[in-house]
């Protein structure tokens, strides 16, 4: 069950007034008008709305990754919208090849420097050699995908084989043109440990 809770954004009053058969609803006084529409969020929701575990989210707090806004009247943390939006950033930093440690200490250090524009910086080089060793990684991936399509073209002549054909006269296949090599994930089968 989804409850949308509305409460003030930081730094506003409200009053907290209950409603029947439902979470509680903190009412903003009258010259707050941005946060009334603030929808906060139960762990659970804010879980599922992120296609993650409570117990993820659980240990992105113990991090100090992911911060509550709040606690109902029941005591059970409230998140603001903006805690999904930080859970996906934690997603794509990871999808990098951040670990939690990691992110752990790029927010660390985020909080610690004050700077904002020092702050910025420091995001803008973690990035940049992100995004190094990701297109690094993509001329990896290209290069190996065209292995995998050369070996796959090359073996597309086994299926015209003789079938009673031995394995061992594998390694000089008279279907394919003397001086072509076969491509390395193919030769690798004939290769010898020494």
């Amino acid at each position: 069950m989804t409850s949308n809770v509305r409460l003030p954004l930081a730094g506003s009053s409200a009053t907290a007034l209950p409603e029947s058969g439902s979470a509680p609803e903190l009412v903003p006084h009258a010259n707050d008008e941005a946060a009334s529409s603030t929808d906060w969020m139960q762990i659970g929701d804010l879980a599922r709305l992120a296609g993650k575990t409570v117990r993820a989210l659980h240990l992105y707090e113990e991090l100090g990754l992911l911060r509550p806004a709040g606690r109902s009247k029941g005591r059970f943390r409230l998140y603001a919208p903006d805690a999904l939006v930080r859970i996906r950033w934690i997603g794509k930093m990871q999808d990098l090849g951040f670990s939690l440690s990691d992110i752990q200490g790029i927010v660390r250090e985020w909080e610690e420097l004050g700077s904002a524009p020092r702050a910025m910086v420091r995001m803008r080089e973690a990035y940049r050699r992100k995004l190094d060793e990701t297109r690094d990684q993509i001329r990896k991936l290209a290069a190996l995908a065209h292995e995998v399509e050369a070996s796959l073209h090359y073996l597309d002549t086994c299926e015209v084989c003789d079938p009673d054909r031995l394995l061992s006269a594998c390694s000089r296949c008279e279907l394919h043109d003397c001086g072509e090599r076969p491509p390395e994930l193919v030769a690798g089968f004939h290769a010898q440990p020494a």
